[in-house]
């Protein structure tokens, strides 16, 4: 890696090292190359053409779907001193004109464009007056023509390689399975360009899905109570309507929730997500009209109250969550109703039909997944291409194993049912038939004369809807969309119905609650570390609203919690923090400096007030367990007030512990025999047999400094 490269990522972007595979892909770019580059959401993928664009002579042109990614963008590079624009529908003529003199004269080291600007007229010939770094394409599956994301304009940027055959490109996403992948590269004349793919694990997110069973909004509720409460989030439904409802619910509820969907006006829009980028604790309520290009780092959660139509989709939006590495939910609640709605989406679609039996494939993939009883990161990279040796430790089927139970008999009664019906009836139809309902419509059909009447009575209904549902994901049955939902045996139903194979299912269950619950993206045991917290954020916040920037882009919470690790004296300590450049030191680093010196100077004093007032009590004739049973502390807490008051000379070794010098004498002899730098006692009490309490131990090496 060159030199100026790494100078660039220290000095301008605050980072000691590069990740993964940024070096590679950097260095390709640098040296001219084209490269497109599968990165997970979070992994890095901006710095991979924003460090090269600067490195490189000239202007680096983005082309990105989406005007708030651009002001985000522009807004962080700006804050860390690099020269960065866009021309976008928000400029007014002025403002246009003066971002195209500023490229003209040579002034801009990155400009965001949209698609739909590069194919608008004039623009072209503007760029062949300027001298270019590189061209990058953001968000590069929206070629695709068959993903949720599509954008038309995508598909005419090989324009960029005809015009500009000696400028190097590159193209970026973080999710594409194989045939999207080909199809970035053949519409975008990719086909020489070097292949950069990451890993697409995303360690620090915990996956978590449960069947609805009719409470998902209140296991929502509670989820975001017990574990989020005041943490950005994101919830996903699959309609219009259920995003208005949710979000006005939510609100309801104490909550900060605001709907997003494409039937909102665009100024509506516009501002809640404004506020979510803006706001801290904010979640927001939507379709999958939202999140493509959202760079919050801070989202902590990702709930869906719906399932998405594929694996690719799931890993797309869940990805939102915990850009900035520490820890965050991937939450799920989904139910047969969401395979069926979407299967008629898909139905009603202009797409042709292999395009269609492609989707189906999908949708019956993402049904698997959440029947799993496996490890889904294994799975969910499975699927990717990439191998997982071990089970992840940090999904709900890792964390609460699922137990599974021999349906083979129950899913043969199952499949009888729908075979003796004529394959024309829903699921709440057959498990009335299969736990002998007495209703009309089943009368009138005759059915409660077939032999498989009343013989599933040793399930509920609810156990048997998801039996169904998993005989569904494990392809046993399918679900006929013109049959208005009726279920319809498939071939590899033939071995369970002949008892050739067994079939194990899982068992139906509450949601599993995950080991972390109440974990937050910053969470101690020592409460003056969470206040040191508090006060940092209030900072970024203040000075967030005074450069009119969302909070993270002044630092990200992963910086927060390194400056509450660390805690920097001086603007040099300030500097090794992860994520300081010397733009934002010069412009920060007085200001969070300030706020750690005054926590410090407070924590100073009260720790100060409280060994005084231990102290007092002590000289007034109370002992050391009246003591703590008055002020509420533990001894060990008291004796350590002690040990300060022997250390300042305010009271006398023997004041405090009844040994003899003989026991003094051996004690010291085993501190200064122990020679730990770290101060620890627990040497000292090893080496003495534990004869001594470490509270005793304390007291004695206090006496030593005095």
């Amino acid at each position: 890696m060159d030199d100026r490269a790494l100078q660039i990522l220290k000095t301008t972007f605050g980072y000691s090292e590069f990740r993964g595979s940024q070096a590679a892909v950097i260095q390709q770019l640098i040296a001219g190359n084209d490269a497109v580059v599968l990165m997970p959401t979070g992994g890095g993928k901006s710095l991979c053409y924003q460090l090269p664009a600067i490195a490189r002579h000239g202007t680096g042109i983005v082309i990105s779907p989406l005007i708030a990614l651009m002001h985000d963008q522009v807004s962080s590079l700006q804050q860390i001193g690099v020269s960065a624009a866009y021309l976008n529908s928000t400029l007014d003529a002025a403002q246009a004109a003066d971002v195209e003199n500023r490229l003209l004269a040579g002034q801009c080291d990155l400009l965001y464009v949209a698609p739909e600007r590069v194919m608008a007229p004039g623009f072209l010939d503007l760029l062949e007056q300027i001298d270019i770094a590189l061209f990058a394409i953001d968000e590069a599956h929206c070629v695709s023509q068959w993903g949720h994301d599509f954008r038309p304009e995508y598909i005419q940027l090989s324009i960029l390689h005809e015009r500009f055959p000696s400028i190097p490109r590159v193209a970026l996403t973080a999710t594409a399975d194989g045939p999207t992948r080909n199809e970035i590269i053949s519409r975008l004349n990719l086909s020489a360009a070097q292949q950069f793919v990451a890993s697409f694990d995303r360690p620090n997110i915990c996956y978590r899905i449960a069947q609805n069973q009719g409470n998902a909004r209140d296991a929502l509720l509670r989820f975001i109570l017990n574990e989020h409460e005041q943490e950005a989030g994101i919830v996903y439904c699959l309609s219009r309507n259920k995003v208005e409802q949710t979000a006005e619910w939510l609100c309801s509820k104490g909550l900060t929730a605001l709907p997003y969907h494409a039937g909102l006006s665009a100024s509506v829009r516009q501002h809640n997500q404004q506020r979510f980028l803006m706001e801290e604790g904010v979640i927001i309520v939507a379709t999958i009209a939202f999140g493509m290009g959202i760079d919050k780092p801070d989202v902590r959660f990702v709930a869906h109250l719906n399932m998405p139509k594929s694996l690719e989709a799931y890993y797309q939006e869940t990805g939102r969550a915990g850009r900035d590495g520490l820890p965050a939910d991937a939450w799920m609640m989904y139910g047969l109703q969401d395979v069926i709605k979407l299967k008629q989406m898909m139905d009603g679609s202009d797409a042709d039909e292999k395009h269609k039996r492609t989707e189906q494939h999908k949708l019956q993939s993402m049904l698997g997944f959440c029947e799993l009883t496996s490890c889904r990161r294994q799975a969910l990279l499975r699927y990717f291409g990439e191998q997982l040796d071990q089970a992840c430790g940090n999904c709900d089927t890792c964390l609460s194993p699922v137990e599974t139970w021999d349906a083979t008999v129950a899913a043969q009664k199952a499949l009888s049912a729908v075979h003796r019906t004529g394959q024309r009836f829903g699921v709440n139809y057959l498990v009335d038939v299969l736990t002998g309902k007495d209703n009309q419509r089943i009368k009138s059909f005759g059915h409660d004369r077939l032999s498989v009447y009343g013989i599933g009575d040793e399930l509920d209904g609810h156990q048997w809807r998801s039996v169904f549902r998993q005989l569904i994901a494990h392809g046993l049955l399918s679900v006929d969309i013109e049959g208005h939902g009726n279920l319809c045996l498939t071939e590899t139903c033939r071995p369970v119905l002949r008892g050739e194979q067994t079939l194990m299912l899982r068992k139906d269950s509450k949601q599993a609650r995950s080991a972390r619950k109440g974990r937050k993206s910053f969470n101690t045991s020592k409460a003056s570390d969470n206040q040191l917290w508090d006060a940092l954020r209030a900072c970024r916040k203040q000075l967030a609203e005074d450069n009119n920037v969302p909070p993270y882009v002044i630092f990200h919470d992963a910086t927060l919690v390194e400056m509450v690790e660390r805690q920097p004296q001086t603007q040099e300590q300030f500097s090794r923090i992860t994520g300081v450049g010397a733009s934002k030191l010069e412009k920060y680093a007085d200001d969070f400096l300030a706020v750690i010196n005054a926590h410090n100077e407070q924590q100073q004093s009260a720790t100060t007030d409280t060994t005084a007032e231990s102290l007092r009590l002590f000289k007034s004739g109370m002992d050391i367990e009246s003591i703590a049973s008055e002020r509420d502390l533990k001894t060990s807490t008291i004796y350590s007030h002690l040990a300060t008051c022997i250390e300042q000379g305010e009271i006398r070794l023997n004041d405090v512990v009844s040994i003899n010098e003989q026991e003094i004498s051996t004690i010291q002899d085993a501190i200064l025999a122990s020679n730990d730098s770290s101060a620890k006692l627990k040497p000292v009490y090893e080496a003495l047999d534990g004869m001594y309490d470490y509270e005793v131990l304390r007291c004695v090496r206090a006496a030593m400094n005095v």
